[in-house]
């Protein structure tokens, strides 16, 4: 089910969207829950975020991503059970770090890494980090060259708690975005409010 489709939600689905929902993420992020994506599982709720500031077109240069919670009560062989997380995480990078031959390998570390830090247990993990290199020809030839890190994962999480694997997902955003240790936090609920 995504969240337009009217049906009877498992209690186990429902008890973790609202732990989610009212989950405190960093204030340096702005968090709100977005359209889940159909056809992967027959329950799902996703979230958006981006590293503030916010440019004037509703975007953020520092830095973006997705969290994605998929429920099946039947479960999928590839999950090893019902529920599974897949997230997405990308951010600009600058100077010598864009060409740094361990990046990637770095950048799946911060995700471990976030997840242990929270105790957010998880099995079947896979995913991807990608830098993307970008260099203007023709008439973009005078654009500076670019760069940025991506990281695409999805695990099975281990537990009762989701909030853990949220807040892992939020400092992972938060360490490619290169910004300090978690400073303050304010609820996805509390930014639903805000644009009340």
């Amino acid at each position: 089910m995504n969240d337009s489709t009217p049906t009877t939600v498992p209690a186990e689905f429902a008890s973790v969207v609202r732990d989610l929902e009212s989950a405190t993420l960093r204030s340096d992020l702005r968090v709100r829950k977005i359209a889940s994506p159909g056809g992967i599982a027959p329950y799902s709720v996703a979230f958006a975020a981006e590293v503030l500031p916010i440019d004037d077109d509703g975007t953020s240069a520092h830095g973006a991503g997705r969290f994605i919670f998929l429920f099946d009560p039947d479960g999928q062989e590839g999950w090893g059970g019902t529920r599974r997380i897949v997230c997405f995480a990308q951010a600009p990078l600058e100077g010598e770090i864009s060409t740094d031959p361990l990046l990637t390998d770095v950048t799946w570390s911060w995700l471990t890494d976030a997840l242990a830090t929270r105790e957010a247990e998880y099995t079947h993990a896979s995913g991807t980090a990608t830098r993307v290199l970008a260099k203007g020809f023709g008439e973009l030839a005078g654009q500076e060259d670019s760069a940025h890190i991506e990281l695409r994962a999805s695990w099975s999480p281990v537990g009762n708690s989701i909030t853990g694997h949220l807040h892992a997902w939020g400092e992972l955003l938060a360490m490619l975005a290169g910004l300090p240790p978690h400073d303050g936090a304010i609820s996805i609920d509390a930014h639903r409010r805000e644009r009340g």
